[in-house]
């Protein structure tokens, strides 16, 4: 009877967790903020996840190189420009409310580099060639600064790929 409970208690937890996670994310996709952030492509392939993007962020680098000391984990404060891309404005503090039209997104400090959570975008063997132009991530920020990637747009902000017509 105690074996069946422990056995079932550790399959609930096994499933409940990636559901939990999974129902996060899709709650940040359906009522986040849509925000543009200018992005660096790298190395588009990877032998062992097949072609993809890492993603460097135009804002991660000038946050590397502003302040090395910032906290390992925080918020960056972001306002979106007239064509809908986050700039940065400052980091958030406790202290500081944030101003109307401000948002928060989430960072954290790895291994030398501002990550700001959605850094490879994963394509299809042999589409390459359809996300080199890519200039802008499209991301959804929701108001705790939870961010999900759900895009690549090139230099006219146009979105790419296959939905991309």
């Amino acid at each position: 009877m105690m074996r069946a409970a422990v056995i079932f208690g550790g399959l609930a937890l096994a499933l409940g967790a990636p559901a939990g996670l999974v129902a996060q994310k899709e709650y940040v996709l359906a009522t986040g903020r849509p925000v543009l952030l200018e992005l660096a492509p790298r190395d588009p392939r990877s032998l062992m996840q097949g072609d993809y993007m890492v993603l460097d962020y135009a804002i991660s680098r000038e946050q590397q190189q502003q302040d090395p000391g910032q906290p390992r984990d925080g918020h960056l404060v972001l306002r979106l420009d007239e064509q809908g891309v986050g700039r940065f404005v400052r980091l958030d503090t406790p202290e500081t409310p944030l101003a109307p039209g401000e948002f928060k997104l989430r960072y954290r400090v790895r291994q030398g580099r501002v990550r700001l959570g959605a850094e490879s975008f994963f394509f299809q063997e042999g589409h390459a060639g359809r996300y080199e132009q890519a200039r802008y991530g499209e991301l959804r920020v929701a108001g705790s600064g939870a961010s999900v990637l759900v895009g690549l747009r090139d230099e006219q902000r146009e979105p790419m790929g296959r939905d991309a017509r």
